[in-house]
């Protein structure tokens, strides 16, 4: 058998048409795609990181996109509104308990399934490959990453030892992370080099 190379282009398409699969099927359970994305981004942002101006950032839309949104999922009562303790002028957006479930709904969920089905070395393979074009094209777009923890410049493993609940560091904000938060996007996330 003839192993033929896949093309730049040809990848792109594929990556193209599935994504167009995907957002076609987001419009389900009452919300559109910039509100799935929304929902996502929330239920995997940090304490840091759970905000409009965040939100604006991760999704690259305009300030009245992400407005509009947030004030779509209120309504919808599947996220909360509330003040950032301490800080008067900041917003914290958390996902409510509808909005918990309704992120079980997930239409990406049934991909995620499928790359799960796949073998490990295709999995590691496409993780990979994915994971280099994306921090290619954020550094060409000077974006912030919105990577974990454990990919931070800031983050110490045990840099707080004495704190069971919160052993690890941030050195940026010198707050204790907990192993939870570890696997969390941060706004301030910076690639280790």
């Amino acid at each position: 058998m003839v192993k033929i190379e896949a093309e730049g282009r040809e990848i792109v398409y594929s990556l193209e048409r599935l994504s167009r699969l995907m957002r076609a099927g987001e419009f389900a359970d009452g919300l559109n795609p910039a509100q799935w994305e929304a929902l996502r981004f929330l239920a995997r942002a940090n304490r840091f990181s759970n905000s409009p101006g965040a939100l604006t950032r991760y999704l690259g839309a305009t300030k009245g996109t992400i407005s509009q949104t947030v004030k779509a999922l209120e309504r919808k009562q599947l996220i909360a509104k509330t003040e950032r303790p301490g800080e008067k002028r900041s917003i914290v957006l958390e996902l409510t308990e509808a909005g918990k479930a309704m992120m079980a709904k997930d239409p990406w969920g049934v991909l995620a399934a499928a790359c799960e089905e796949l073998g490990g070395k295709t999995r590691r393979r496409m993780d990979k490959g994915l994971g280099d074009l994306l921090a290619g094209e954020i550094t060409r777009r000077e974006a912030p990453s919105f990577g974990v923890c454990r990919s931070c410049r800031f983050w110490r493993e045990g840099g707080r030892g004495d704190d069971a609940a919160s052993p690890h560091l941030c050195m940026l904000y010198d707050l204790p992370i907990s192993a939870a938060e570890t696997a969390q996007i941060c706004i301030a996330h910076e690639p280790r080099i």
